[in-house]
């Protein structure tokens, strides 16, 4: 389980522009749960990732993960337990670097460094496998270097190298936000097939209302560092594109936009 309790973000502290984010805010995601994340720009969604990430320190509050603190623990120590798929799909994957040899790179994420070899061509035929499962011809490209690959492959990649190792949670940060609208529906379309065979905890943000709606068993609006609408069960269930958007709009209006 993730728990949030009592967060405090304060941007730009001690000056001028002092902003507080989020002001004793709290979160509590059970195990196995899929949450979309929507919101306007400004509103605490990927500050809400950075915090559980570590990516960005707390003014106050706590982070926990199975129980355990982890506040002060560092980002890079975070990521033995969670995967990120970014926005940007350059940031997923090593442009200079081989299908083979990234593949590989991600599946010795966690594991101690020596003198071996990081790629074990032994194990190719492991990775042509689950790129195969795509369906876009990657496990064909085995010796092509990622940066040669469109960007909706790089983030179908970063999807299966997110998910190679057990982790205990999965943060999609706008992941198909900078995909054309074929591409992003496969993406997506492959997120789903994942979460669900491999049961991990996941949090989604987007901008994207239907995704939203079509996607997870929990739907959660973010207005200025506060959860304006948490959804689950048949609420979740029933819920309409049009009542989502009717919600964001009527949000939008009392902030004067």
């Amino acid at each position: 389980m993730l728990e949030l309790s009592n967060i405090v973000k304060i941007y730009q502290g001690g000056t001028v522009n002092e902003t507080c984010l989020f002001d004793g805010f709290s979160l509590s995601v059970p195990d196995h749960q899929f949450v979309c994340v929507v919101g306007s720009n400004g509103s605490g969604k990927t500050s809400l990732l950075n915090i559980i990430c570590g990516t960005i320190p707390i003014e106050n509050g706590t982070v926990r993960i199975g129980g355990k603190n982890v506040s002060n623990m560092p980002e890079y120590k975070r990521h033995r337990i969670i995967g990120r798929v970014y926005q940007d799909p350059a940031k997923g994957t090593c442009p200079s670097m081989t299908i083979l040899e990234n593949m590989s790179m991600a599946d010795n994420k966690g594991k101690p460094f020596n003198l071996r070899r990081c790629v074990n061509k032994k194990k190719a035929g492991e990775y042509r496998d689950l790129l195969a499962e795509l369906g876009l011809g990657l496990e064909d490209k085995m010796g092509v270097k990622v940066g040669n690959l469109s960007g909706g492959q790089r983030q179908a990649m970063a999807m299966v190298m997110t998910t190679m190792t057990p982790i205990e949670f999965l943060i999609l940060d706008e992941h198909t936000a900078a995909l054309d609208p074929k591409t992003a529906e496969i993406i997506m379309q492959l997120t789903g097939r994942i979460v669900a065979e491999k049961q991990v905890t996941t949090i989604m943000v987007t901008h994207n209302l239907r995704y939203a709606v079509e996607y997870g068993d929990r739907l959660i609006m973010m207005h200025q560092g506060k959860s304006e609408l948490d959804l689950t069960g048949e609420a979740r269930k029933n819920l309409r594109v049009e009542e989502l958007l009717q919600k964001f709009n009527e949000i939008s209006i009392e902030c004067g936009n």
